[in-house]
């Protein structure tokens, strides 16, 4: 993925997103475009989802943009479907959203290649695509997600922290068990993970994981452990919550006694427990308001022939254009900033977090 800064950098961070957002910025590339239909008429909108077993695309995603279009365009009505990480059920879904006269399509794809065929398509009826979260190829109008390198690059320097503490990082081995080989974030995650911890620790084990299966992580894990011995094993990076997941029930039930630091991402409940518990280092908070706030602007502009100009865009290149693009900055989360991350900005409440089973670790923690 190739990325040209125009205006700078891309927006800081959340909370200069949030300032920014409302203010003017210059836009070019594919941007707009138009399908001669207005906010005050409204017209249907296709919202494309590729899975479930990550619980933020239900919980998150999808009410988050469901509620912005509405304030956005209240006559607007919205298609959803979730493809459940089949990529031939996510084009016949678009398939039908476009037979079914949706103006504009924010698509999250399941396989950013195989998902160029409904960009594509969508182009052929001039209908504009919104790549969300995951850059898809084929003529998109905009992009927006997180600076996936970026989350990498804090994954990997959060374990490279945490096993120094125990002394030399190359005293033993560190498993890698990446996301997806379908996801193109995925392979940006491993990038920036790599270009941290590569040549700084020993990685025994590396694994790519299918549908990013939190069952399938367990298993990896599990071979891991046959292949290094477990007394042997440091850390673990996990390239999301519920890869990390499966690891930590790979280790448990392997019989460690002591877990090794454990990585993640996407701030989910549970593995906001678990780091509250001791059980996982830490977890790559993305705040999912301002990036569906943003896809739905995205969407609400192409539809109608605007130029996005809500905050600055930089290129980024998907292999067929430069695409106009949001990228917003990723944020640690450990035990020690639970408060000040997650639940100051009411992702959870204390009372969320803190059910019996973590009540004696959230006060130790200063949670309640």
């Amino acid at each position: 993925m190739r990325i040209r800064t125009r205006r700078g950098l891309a927006v800081a961070g959340v909370s200069a997103l949030m300032v920014a957002f409302g203010a003017c910025g210059d836009n070019g590339g594919s941007g707009g475009g138009g399908t001669g239909v207005t906010v005050d008429q409204g017209f249907p909108i296709g919202l494309l989802l590729p899975e479930s077993k990550t619980t933020r695309y239900e919980s998150f995603d999808r009410p988050l943009i469901e509620a912005k279009l509405k304030e956005l365009c209240p006559k607007c009505t919205i298609l959803y479907q979730n493809a459940d990480q089949d990529a031939a059920k996510q084009q016949s879904q678009a398939e039908a959203m476009l037979t079914q006269g949706v103006k504009v399509m924010i698509l999250d794809a399941v396989d950013a290649k195989s998902a160029g065929g409904i960009v594509s398509n969508a182009k052929g009826q001039n209908i504009p695509v919104v790549a969300y979260d995951r850059l898809a190829s084929g003529p998109i109008n905009y992009y927006v997600s997180y600076d996936n390198k970026k989350v990498g690059q804090t994954q990997g320097q959060a374990l490279l922290d945490a096993v120094t503490k125990g002394g030399d990082p190359k005293r033993g081995n560190v498993v890698m068990i990446n996301g997806s080989p379908t996801d193109p974030n995925a392979a940006d995650f491993k990038a920036g993970a790599h270009s941290v911890l590569d040549g700084k620790v020993t990685i025994g084990k590396e694994y790519d994981t299918p549908d990013w299966s939190p069952d399938q992580a367990q298993t990896e894990m599990e071979q891991a452990i046959t292949a290094l011995n477990k007394n042997t094993i440091i850390g673990v990076y996990a390239a999301n919550d519920g890869t990390a997941g499966g690891a930590i029930a790979g280790m448990k039930g392997a019989g460690f006694t002591t877990l090794p630091p454990v990585t993640g991402q996407d701030a989910e409940l549970a593995a906001i427990q678990r780091i509250i518990s001791g059980e996982q280092a830490m977890t790559v908070y993305k705040a999912i308001k301002p990036e569906a706030d943003i896809a739905a602007q995205m969407a609400i502009d192409a539809a109608t022939g605007k130029q996005f100009t809500t905050v600055p865009t930089v290129n980024v290149n998907n292999g067929t254009a430069e695409v106009p693009s949001v990228l917003l900055n990723p944020v640690a989360v450990t035990k020690a900033t639970v408060k000040d991350t997650v639940i100051k900005d009411g992702f959870y409440t204390a009372a969320q977090i803190c059910t019996a089973p973590y009540a004696a670790a959230c006060a130790s923690a200063g949670i309640s």
